[in-house]
């Protein structure tokens, strides 16, 4: 029981705080003219007064709390190398068993969050969450076990929110060491074909027992771009070229250092963006016709394409005697484009072309080169295209995949996807494709072919090529034989997926990735790994997939996600890079973020929480005082708040609460009834007699 004394008043407190200035005042006047009966009329008041204030004894029956101490596991990356996680549970398990048989302790486990992330190990922001519902004045301290890299340490208890010990007890081992490479800076988006600097460090973190340079490796989706040389400590910078868009995985390795605790930051990756600038496109029509509008109407719809369209209106051989000087046309600008900027255009397409005198034939041996050094060309072929102005007869003719031989088919058909178009992704999943006829109109005119070897992935009557694609040198060659797509633009018996045909011939021919037909794709999302093989083969090749810490899984067996696609799904455990290969082509995918701060730095230290911990009274300790030695795990105390200080050797003690409930009360008046009466009567009683005398 604890007594203290209360009021419970018979009138207002101002009331009776009125009264006693007033009884005051009198008095004092009293006193000042030396009347007699001053000290028993004040003791009368004074007795008046305290029977309406009504003083009573209470008696409470307290209850302590206890105090709640949070024990924290840190389950980040970073302490799962080296012997730490069995570290980890030792001294959890062991400070758990000591907190719970500790007196006036109501221990809180904190989940063992601390994610991976950009923002690294988190730890505090997490003991936040599990005291949130606990008044401060009940928090005994926070016991943690952690490599130390904690990434989130307040600078001053301010920020801790409550005043109590902090201890970090530290994995690990005092003389470790480990290699690491350290971006300084790399672009997060840059255009296509350009080229971008990255600089990084060499970084020996703890005593290492091998300070030389080595051969440091930098690679761009898996190919190497440079070898550099550097010492610890250096810093370098490369060139490195952005070929493609999406994508542009760019690795930074460092050898691994003998002994260190991991080899996962040896690599550092850099994802780079790349933006395409407009797609230069030179359309070349040979004449006006019904299906010309659509080519342009088309790519000048895209907002990604910069046309360039010249359709020959006046032949070099058509003389009506009209003065040059009286016609609005201009002149085709032919040894600018074919000769002086070629290159810069993302493709060439000549829509119902003939030479008709206005190429030379040495400008048709510059786009061979232009295709044959990686450009695109496509061929949209027209009604008569074996004249005497064919450019079948050309230096074009060897980079062809068909070659038409003079037959031109005009009855009514409906274009028809081969099998082999049902696994490519230019023609795979065309809208009304699906079905058997197809749900789009009919064409009426076909230029039959010869010696194609190309690949056919659009079909005329009788099985006759339509669309043929083909990959000559670094470049490629589409052709399109037929010169009716305008059919489906203008809605012709309900028209036919024109945009999304052309678009996606136009997209391949400039080497759009997802357009690629034989490609292999990883991607990371959610814990998981996908994996998908895009192949114009019926079958998938076993995929190897490589984890960030080396290990390697086989998948034999890809499930078929559709024609020509074929696809796994695999845990991600590890942030990182990871690598697939069917032993032909490569994919890259790095799941998280990039450089996440957890693997930054992976030498175990005490020194990101010390001042936090000191500035509450705790200590930041190693478990470990050697390499090798055995575990020390402190033992626990408790201590009043006065203490000031909470840890000491081989022992770390929390603040005792000294927050109650009350269970209950009693109260017992101490002036009511006939013992005030009597006071009362025997101080008036004695004023009478003073006043008689």
């Amino acid at each position: 029981m604890i007594w203290s004394i209360a009021f419970a008043p018979l009138l207002p407190v101002s009331v009776l705080v009125g009264g006693g200035i007033l009884a005051l005042v009198v008095l004092a006047l009293m006193a000042f003219r030396r009347r007699p009966g001053v000290l028993l009329r004040a003791l009368a008041l004074a007795l008046l007064l305290l029977g309406a204030a009504r003083p009573q004894l209470v008696a409470e029956d307290r209850k302590a709390l206890p105090s709640v101490v949070a024990l924290v596991a840190d389950r980040s990356a970073s302490q799962s190398l080296a012997g730490r996680p069995a570290d980890t549970d030792a001294a959890y398990a062991t400070l758990k068993d000591r907190l719970s048989h500790l007196p006036g302790v109501e221990l809180r486990e904190v989940p063992a969050a601390a994610t991976d992330n950009a923002d690294g190990t988190r730890l505090f922001a997490d003991v936040a969450r599990a005291l949130s519902d606990v008044p401060a004045d009940r928090i005994g301290g926070v016991a943690i076990v952690t490599d130390g890299r904690i990434h989130d340490a307040p600078k001053d208890v301010a920020g801790l929110g409550f005043s109590a010990p902090v201890h970090v007890l530290v994995t690990g081992d005092p003389g470790e060491y480990d290699r690491r490479i350290e971006l300084t800076a790399s672009p997060k988006f840059a255009l296509v074909r350009s080229t971008q600097r990255l600089s990084f460090r060499l970084v020996d973190d703890g005593r290492s027992p091998d300070g030389g340079a080595v051969p440091v490796v930098v690679r761009r989706d898996g190919e190497t771009v440079a070898t550099v040389t550097m010492a610890p400590g250096e810093e370098r910078s490369v060139d490195i070229a952005i070929p493609h868009a999406g994508n542009n995985i760019v690795e930074v390795e460092a050898p691994p250092l003998a002994g260190e605790i991991s080899p996962l930051n040896n690599t550092e990756v850099a994802v780079v963006d790349g933006v395409r600038q407009a797609l230069r496109v030179l359309l070349v029509s040979g004449e006006p016709h019904a299906g010309e509008r659509t080519w342009r109407n088309l790519l000048k719809s895209d907002a990604s394409v910069d046309l360039v369209h010249f359709t020959i209106l006046r032949p070099p051989e058509k003389q009506d005697g009209t003065p040059i000087d009286e016609l609005s046309l201009i002149a085709f600008p032919t040894r600018e484009l074919f000769d002086e900027k070629i290159d810069d255009f993302d493709l060439i397409i000549f829509d119902r072309y003939e030479k008709r005198g206005v190429l030379p034939l040495l400008y048709f041996d510059n786009i061979a080169r232009y295709v044959a050094d990686g450009g695109a060309l496509l061929m949209a072929v027209g009604p008569d295209p074996l004249n005497a102005d064919s450019v079948y007869d050309s230096p074009l003719a060897p980079l062809l995949p068909a070659i038409p031989d003079g037959n031109i088919v005009e009855t009514p058909f409906r274009p028809a996807v081969t099998a082999l178009g049902a696994r490519h992704p230019v023609t795979a999943g065309l809208p009304g494709g699906d079905v058997d006829p197809p749900r789009w109109s009919r064409w009426f005119r076909l230029v039959e072919t010869r010696e194609n070897r190309g690949d056919t992935l659009m079909s005329g009557p009788d099985g006759k090529p339509l669309l043929v694609l083909s990959r000559e040198g670094k470049g490629r060659v589409a052709m399109l034989l037929s010169d009716e797509v305008w059919l489906w633009a203008r809605g012709f018996e309900g028209g036919g997926p024109h945009a999304e045909l052309l678009r996606n011939i136009a997209h391949w021919l400039m080497s759009e990735p997802e357009l690629e037909e034989e490609a292999l794709r990883l991607s990371g999302e959610g814990g998981r790994l996908a994996v998908e093989r895009r192949t114009l083969k019926e079958t998938a090749a076993p995929v190897t997939v490589t984890f960030p810490d080396g290990s390697e899984q086989r998948i034999a067996d890809l499930a078929p996600l559709g024609p020509g696609r074929f696809g796994a799904s695999l845990p991600a455990p590890l942030p990182g890079l990871y690598k697939a290969t069917d032993g032909t082509l490569t994919a890259l995918a790095h799941v998280g973020p990039a450089n996440p701060r957890e693997f930054r730095a992976l030498v175990s230290t005490t020194e990101p929480a010390r001042p936090i911990a000191e500035a509450t009274g705790g200590a930041a300790i190693r478990l470990r005082a050697e390499a090798g030695g055995s575990l020390a795990v402190p033992t626990v105390a408790m201590r009043r708040s006065a203490a000031g200080t909470y840890a000491g050797d081989g022992w770390i003690g929390f603040k005792a609460s000294e927050a109650y409930e009350v269970a209950g009360i009693e109260t017992v008046p101490v002036y009511l009834g006939l013992l005030a009466a009597a006071l009362l009567l025997l101080a008036v009683g004695g004023l009478w007699w003073r006043e008689s005398r």
